[in-house]
């Protein structure tokens, strides 16, 4: 990542933007850019062979102005304290632009989960939740999976918390498996998402998705199943890649069945028969018409912006175009649909999650679906209507709304004492 493009910077310069499109007094501006709060943990997990291994989690809450907070926890070793800020903050102007009642937080361990058997796994997340349940739970702080985390860690959590507190309480997470009150539609939800927010882009430029070409960075949770959706609905989908590299047809993958290869044991999406490899860098300079940054922060920066020839990206992951390259981007006509709402279909049915555990009531898979769909198509229509009126970029717009809206639940609800 370029010097001065962590993610902490890149969205600084978000709200700050967003703050001087609102006009914002310096006062609202520092309370908008500082956490409520940030805690850092000790995690002592004593491994198979009866090692002591110190590990370092973080939970940071952004801002509680519109509701509890919310935000995924994610194992990976270069989780710091700067990198969960910005992505706490992220979500905070994620839940206002979709309309959910909550704030911003995010959370996670620094540690390779590959190098932890399941039953070390098991006790740091144990230990981790431990930690935190003066922190969390369903009036408070809701966490979710993230990257290198999934249903089962927070089935951890929520047991944890629960045996804490003396009673089950599924609202304390979401993302669970529906045996323990999950819902229907959940794992694939952010995925979703991506391709209803591309396709709300489309048919804004006319364009029908038989014509369109894909490309996906990062074949994970998020991007595996974007690719998916957006192949079965009559995209091409090109190019897709992992850590380990890139593969490529001008005719066009099968992302279920490199799901397939990948499970089968490849663990990568390189080598799948009948492709050609490549590297991320040049998955990333293509010629096609979409472009997925489906993994990591900061990918697309002042440094490659300008090789960047898809004519639109719609972010998958969080902050993966750094606040340099936006101009860049902007100057050779590359139209970006910004993460706070394209992938803001994993928050949204997590909302629908917990609102189904509050009520003790569940959803039909369809019931799911269709309210994802209307809570993205009015939240890009939004979005793309204040860009049109005021003559900003999708990013700018999506962002004058959500840190408006909540400026304005400050501003309503004044301060204490």
């Amino acid at each position: 990542m370029s010097l001065g493009a962590s993610p902490w910077d890149t969205a600084c310069v978000q709200l700050a933007d967003a703050a001087r499109h609102l006009g914002l007094d310096d006062g609202m501006h520092d309370l908008l850019r500082m956490p409520r709060r940030s805690v850092t943990v000790s995690v002592p997990l004593r491994r198979d062979d009866g090692q002591l291994l110190v590990l370092t989690g973080y939970r940071v809450q952004h801002n509680l102005a519109r509701g509890p907070a919310k935000g995924g926890i994610r194992f990976h070793p270069s989780t710091d304290l700067e990198e969960v800020k910005a992505l706490a903050m992220w979500m905070t102007w994620k839940c206002a632009l979709m309309g959910i009642p909550y704030g911003g937080a995010k959370g996670g361990i620094a540690v390779e989960p590959g190098m932890l058997s399941d039953r070390e796994r098991e006790r740091m997340t144990r230990r981790y939740a431990a930690e935190l349940v003066g922190l969390i739970g369903p009036a408070n702080d809701i966490p979710a999976p993230d990257m290198g985390t999934d249903e089962q860690v927070m089935a951890w959590i929520m047991d944890t918390y629960s045996a804490h507190t003396g009673h089950t309480a599924h609202g304390v997470v979401t993302g669970k498996p529906v045996s323990v009150g999950g819902t229907a539609g959940r794992a694939g939800a952010t995925s979703r998402g991506v391709q209803l927010a591309t396709f709300a882009a489309l048919r804004e430029r006319g364009v029908a998705p038989a014509d369109v070409t894909v490309a996906v960075q990062g074949f994970g949770k998020v991007g595996a199943l974007a690719a998916r959706y957006l192949r079965d609905a009559g995209c091409r989908v090109v190019a897709v890649s992992d850590v380990k590299g890139a593969v490529y047809s001008s005719r066009g993958l099968d992302p279920a069945a490199l799901m397939s290869h990948v499970a089968d044991g490849a663990d990568t999406v390189v080598g799948f028969a009948d492709t050609d490899t490549l590297t991320n860098a040049e998955l990333l300079e293509l010629d096609v018409d979409v472009l997925i940054p489906a993994a990591r922060e900061g990918v697309v920066t002042a440094e490659n912006a300008g090789r960047v020839r898809a004519k639109m990206i719609v972010e998958g992951a969080n902050g993966p175009v750094t606040a340099q390259a936006d101009p860049v981007l902007a100057e050779n006509g590359v139209v970006v649909v910004p993460d706070i709402l394209a992938n803001g279909g994993g928050v949204a049915v997590s909302y629908f999650e917990w609102v189904q555990n509050l009520q003790g009531y569940l959803w039909s898979e369809g019931q799911v679906n269709e309210r994802l769909a209307e809570l993205m198509e009015r939240a890009y229509a939004q979005v793309s209507a204040l860009a049109r009126e005021r003559g900003l970029a999708l990013r700018e717009a999506a962002h004058v709304i959500g840190v408006g809206r909540v400026a304005e639940a400050h501003q309503t609800r004044g301060l204490y004492p």
